[in-house]
């Protein structure tokens, strides 16, 4: 994988996507007054006639969006993930119970979200959307990915959730490598034998930096961008398994719920070895910066690290 410096939000990723989008005239997209930060607003910009604003009204857009999924549209609904909660039962009950194509967009989530405070950032949403039949589930760890993985959604015969935030982050890959990417598969990162790092979102980069240090000690790190959480990449995972015999998961999300908790049901079922879990640990976020954010829920290069050194010994007894 190559080394990328510059960066971007994924936020911005999925608002150059839905501009890629703009060709299928199926396509439309929908806004709760909040199209300038989900970054929608470039598509509204270019295409009011197929734009719908609703106010701050997240039930009603999920329902105007499964009715236009109804009549033949492809719709692109967005708002803050810790919003997108408001409208659970609409989601669930006229979204996905329907196996309707309508594609959600949850910006600004997790801590990493830092000074809008803990009301503000969701910690939940991936697993929410987990547990709703029929519903696919992606967490970009950049800009570029974020942009190609909303391209995908649009050929999925499922209704999709994604998550994407607010701040800027160093890229995690160039445009040709974003473009080989796919929903539902796993991508290395980084290859080693010991340890295997399944991180989804903003954690790709920080677990990407965490094996470097591990390498310096003599210890061989996998770095996989575990994007899609539903369907996880279950045929990767036990190439893992079978190569590491342990695992670390890194997210921005509680532990409860999200990849760690996808990672240890597959685990349980299919390959049992030692999980270490890094994320949010049932606690609510707080106001604060993104690095102060991470460093105090244990969520930077050295925790992982750790958890990397404390599975191995799990892995020898």
């Amino acid at each position: 994988m190559s080394g990328v410096s510059s960066g971007g939000a994924s936020r911005d990723g999925y608002g150059k996507g839905l501009l890629r989008l703009a060709e299928d005239s199926r396509v439309v997209v929908l806004e709760a007054d909040l199209g300038k930060s989900t970054k929608s607003h470039h598509f509204r910009d270019k295409f009011p006639e197929r734009t719908v604003s609703l106010g701050i009204a997240e039930q009603n857009m999920m329902i105007v969006a499964a009715g236009m999924a109804s009549s033949g549209k492809i719709p692109y609904a967005s708002t803050f993930a810790i919003f997108t909660e408001r409208a659970f039962e609409q989601i669930r009950n006229g979204i996905a119970r329907a196996g309707l194509n309508v594609h959600i967009c949850g910006s600004h989530g997790g801590i990493h979200t830092g000074s809008d405070g803990s009301s503000a950032q969701s910690i939940e949403d991936l697993g929410i959307y987990r547990t709703i039949p029929n519903m696919t589930v992606i967490h970009p760890c950049d800009d570029l990915s974020a942009e190609e993985l909303t391209v995908l959604t649009k050929d999925l015969d499922t209704p999709s959730y994604m998550r994407t935030v607010r701040n800027k982050v160093p890229r995690v890959y160039t445009t040709e490598e974003a473009s080989n990417l796919e929903i539902g598969k796993g991508s290395v990162i980084r290859r080693g034998s010991d340890v295997a790092i399944i991180a989804c979102g903003i954690m790709v980069g920080i677990a990407n930096e965490a094996s470097k240090i591990l390498e310096s000690e003599g210890i061989g790190a996998f770095v996989v961008d575990m994007h899609t959480l539903k369907p996880l990449d279950n045929e990767l995972l036990g190439e893992l398994g079978k190569i590491c015999g342990c695992f670390v998961t890194a997210e921005d999300h509680s532990i409860i719920g999200g990849l760690g908790s996808a990672v240890s049901e597959w685990s349980s079922e299919e390959f049992p070895l030692p999980i270490e879990k890094i994320g949010v640990k049932d606690i609510f976020g707080e106001s604060g910066e993104s690095h102060e954010l991470l460093e105090k829920m244990g969520m930077l290069e050295g925790n992982i690290v750790e958890a990397a050194k404390k599975v191995l010994r799990r892995k020898k007894i």
